[in-house]
């Protein structure tokens, strides 16, 4: 497997990364499966695993996983999402950072992470105070390098600037959601991403399953994945994965595996994020780390879904405060009637 800089922290990551959410008692609770696995991808050469203290107990069952071998690996872990009803738990505050992870750092069995990202942004708190609290655990040894996630570019573009002004540590990559059905960040979020010399790590490359070939119209009820059933009454989005089915079966190849390598054939990508549940998923996600789609095939999927554009969106998706309540798009009332 050839490796690619993790933007410009001298880290160098394999193409396809091992997400570990389902590692965990509602993905596969099997500790001697999941011991498996990991085994298999570093194998593989799969050389970088990311968490997040969201995703249940997957961190506690990466660590044991990894007991022995943490060196072997690029180990990213993520905070700012809720865990449990404090509402202190969350978000990118210097106190919930230092709680979060040294939480983290215990359930990993670990005395570094090699990266830390901001799950999502956080409109309550300043970045800089983000930022600082970060910086102080890069300078302690706890952290190697930060990033973020689901950032929009304008934040991105605001905390480089954040950092350069403070001296403080910057991030150095960012965890956006992309693939042949949402192409969105095209437009700017890979392209600040390049400019500020940031590594990508793609979650999502799947559509959250839409894209396994197992969906098909008039099939959505066989889901087992509530999450989906937003995406999947959105007609443009099965009627897309219907085109690509077929555009992988006149390539010859699964469409699995169309769709991550489309996802890691971008200059802007770092690394493309495959979270298998089975040693079944993963054997056949990593066959697809020797696919090359040629410039026709390429131009076939823009005509299927333009460049910078997407259809439909996932649940999971990040809302700026003005997209998610409403009162902050509107003017009271009295001031659209004087108007």
């Amino acid at each position: 497997m050839l490796y690619r800089p993790l933007g410009r922290t001298g880290i160098q990551v394999s193409p396809f990364a091992l997400g570990a959410m389902m590692f965990s008692s509602f993905g596969n609770g099997d500790q001697k499966e999941v011991n498996a696995m990991v085994s298999r991808a570093l194998e593989a050469g799969i050389n970088f695993i990311d968490t997040a203290d969201a995703y249940g107990d997957s961190e506690e069952m990466l660590g044991r996983a990894l007991e022995g071998r943490r060196d072997d690996v690029v180990l990213a872990s993520k905070f700012a999402r809720p865990i449990g009803d404090d509402p202190n738990h969350q978000g990118g505050s210097r106190r919930w950072i230092m709680t979060a992870v040294e939480n983290t750092l215990r359930r990993l069995r670990t005395d570094h992470l090699d990266l830390y990202q901001m799950h999502r942004p956080d409109p309550q708190t300043d970045i800089e105070e983000t930022l600082s609290a970060l910086t102080d655990l890069v300078r302690s040894g706890k952290v190697r390098a930060i990033g973020s996630s689901d950032m929009p570019a304008s934040e991105m573009v605001e905390a480089q600037w954040a950092a350069e002004r403070r001296g403080l540590e910057r991030f150095r990559t960012e965890q956006p959601h992309y693939s042949l059905l949402d192409r969105t960040i095209e437009r700017e979020v890979l392209p600040v991403a390049q400019r500020y010399g940031m590594g990508t790590l793609i979650w999502s490359p799947l559509a959250s399953g839409m894209l396994t070939g197992r969906i098909r119209r008039g099939q959505e009820t066989d889901l087992r994945r509530t999450r989906m059933f937003a995406a999947l009454r959105d007609k443009r989005r099965v009627d897309a994965v219907e085109e690509f089915i077929v555009l992988a079966d006149e390539a010859g190849i699964p469409l699995t595996h169309m769709a991550l390598a489309f996802v890691v054939a971008h200059p802007g990508v770092t690394a493309a994020l495959i979270g298998p549940r089975t040693m079944e998923q993963l054997d056949d996600l990593l066959a697809a780390a020797d696919v090359r789609l040629t410039d026709e095939l390429l131009d076939r999927i823009d005509a299927i879904t333009a460049p910078g554009t997407g259809i439909g969106r996932m649940d999971q998706e990040y809302d700026t405060p003005p997209i998610a309540s409403a009162t902050l798009r509107r003017r009271p009332l009295l001031e659209r009637s004087a108007a």
